[in-house]
């Protein structure tokens, strides 16, 4: 895909979320993490707030600040379209989901695995002759 026909298709995006550039505060900030000297001296890090919805984005994912621009706003398009469409992002989902795994089985349910486990036990220890 090239640049402009990229750049195109998020401006068609962005107008039918109806998210509209003045309605954005866009502020150049210091960035962070690896990256050394450099990263510590340019302000390659965007940060984004749609006015209407409150909406806070922060983008570092590239060296370029042009880039960072263009991955902010479409990370605010994602953002704004899940809280429209009510759907979860899939980074949500996927911390439910760690949050459902490790939450603490019910006494029922532990009682009946610890019975499964008992009877499966008594089955392998029939298995071995007794000489």
């Amino acid at each position: 895909m090239t640049e402009k026909s990229r750049d195109d298709a998020l401006k068609k995006r962005m107008d039918h979320l109806g998210i509209k550039e003045e309605d954005l505060i866009e502020k150049f900030i210091l960035g962070s993490g690896s990256g050394g000297q450099k990263i510590n001296k340019t302000s390659s890090c965007v940060y984004l707030k749609h006015i209407p919805t409150g909406i806070e984005v922060k983008c570092q994912q590239d060296r370029s600040r042009e880039m960072n621009r263009f991955f902010a706003r479409r990370k605010l398009c994602e953002e704004l379209e899940e809280q429209a469409e009510g759907i979860k992002s899939k980074k949500q989902q996927a911390r439910e989901k760690i949050k459902r795994q490790k939450r603490r089985r019910s006494r029922r349910s532990k009682e009946k695995m610890l019975a499964y486990k008992k009877h499966h036990s008594e089955k392998k220890a029939h298995r071995t002759s007794t000489e």
